[in-house]
């Protein structure tokens, strides 16, 4: 009998400690959190961001709420990591690529001709990432990781090797083929991706590497009519949380960012845009006035051994900031090859 009444107890004694957790998250202090990115609301990425908000609204029992900023509204887009670092916004969408120089490990993900496909893509960077980011990204919490689907080189005339690039001006992606571009006798026009059409009405550029999808998107078809059919390039992008924001949530609140800040989110993250991407290609293929052309086997073979300079200029970067950069590449390209989605 007194067993049992023990084993009552104990039981009574573990409820009333779940039912005042569960309170206790009730009672959490409602925050809200200010969400900026670059892009126009119309973008998978924004829906995606709605979805993610979405979900920690509920999970937090709705003391986390949020409030989305969509193209440029609190900043550029070169800036998003300082507001995020700044507390401008709470949680930011940054390409680390428009700072050239300042995050050389990421920009590993830059690298051409790495990977195949943004989703497998998107969470082996997330999952290697994640040893190096409190280092090189200490201002902000690194929430995700992901990248969008490999993108070619779209151009006002047909580009089949790279010398062909010599005195041409191109948009860079970001700043590993602003590098390329240079060692190749171009002129980079720098400029964000809501800059780009104009850019290339203007004369500015004569060219850009961007993503299938987006050339669509933000309305480069109308300049742009020949499409490069070679997975050239990968960006990455880091979804960054304020510091003091997350440091003044409770725990349990702390858990539900946390629980979507992995490689899980990541993948789920980088889907929508990796296959708007993919529709573009399929799209642009079909376009009247459109050429999309695919490269010999020995073209290809010249813009890869064009590329390799490309790996040494980053490791002596990454090498200066006192990192290995055999040992970074090498576990970049395992997880890859373990998500199949190395090139």
């Amino acid at each position: 009998m007194m067993s049992k009444a023990r084993n009552a107890l104990v039981g009574m004694s573990a409820a009333a400690i779940l039912t005042m957790a569960g309170a206790a998250t009730a009672q959490d202090q409602t925050v809200e959190l200010k969400i900026a990115h670059w892009i126009p609301p119309t973008h998978s990425i924004h829906r995606a961001m709605e979805e993610w908000a979405k979900s920690i609204e509920k999970a937090s029992n709705g003391t986390i709420k949020y409030r989305i900023y969509p193209a440029q509204q609190l900043g550029k887009a070169t800036d998003h990591y300082d507001m995020a670092r700044d507390g401008i916004a709470d949680v930011t969408f940054v390409n680390p690529g428009y700072q050239p120089g300042r995050f050389p490990i990421i920009a590993a993900g830059e690298l051409p001709f790495l990977m195949t496909n943004a989703k497998g893509g998107s969470q082996a960077l997330d999952a290697w990432y994640r040893q190096y980011a409190e280092k090189e990204m200490k201002d902000v919490k690194v929430c995700i990781v992901h990248a969008h689907d490999p993108g070619a080189l779209h151009a006002k005339k047909k580009i089949e090797t790279p010398d062909q690039l010599s005195g041409m001006k191109i948009r860079p992606a970001q700043a590993t083929m602003a590098a390329f571009v240079t060692s190749l006798g171009g002129t980079n026009a720098h400029g964000s991706a809501p800059e780009a059409r104009d850019m290339l009405e203007k004369g500015v550029a004569d060219a850009i590497t961007f993503p299938w999808g987006s050339v669509l998107l933000f309305k480069l078809d109308g300049v742009v009519k020949y499409h490069m059919d070679v997975p050239l390039y990968a960006t990455t992008f880091v979804w960054a949380i304020n510091r003091n924001k997350y440091n003044q949530m409770s725990a349990a609140q702390k858990k539900v960012i946390d629980d979507h800040c992995n490689s899980e989110w990541a993948l789920k993250l980088a889907s929508p845009w990796a296959d708007n991407e993919n529709s573009g290609r399929e799209k642009l293929m079909k376009a009247p006035g459109h050429t999309v052309y695919q490269l010999t086997e020995a073209q290809l073979d010249q813009w890869k051994k064009a590329a390799e300079p490309l790996v040494k200029k980053w490791a002596d970067e990454v090498k200066k900031a006192g990192y290995d950069a055999d040992k970074i590449l090498g576990d970049l390209k395992n997880e890859l090859k373990k998500r199949d989605s190395a090139y």
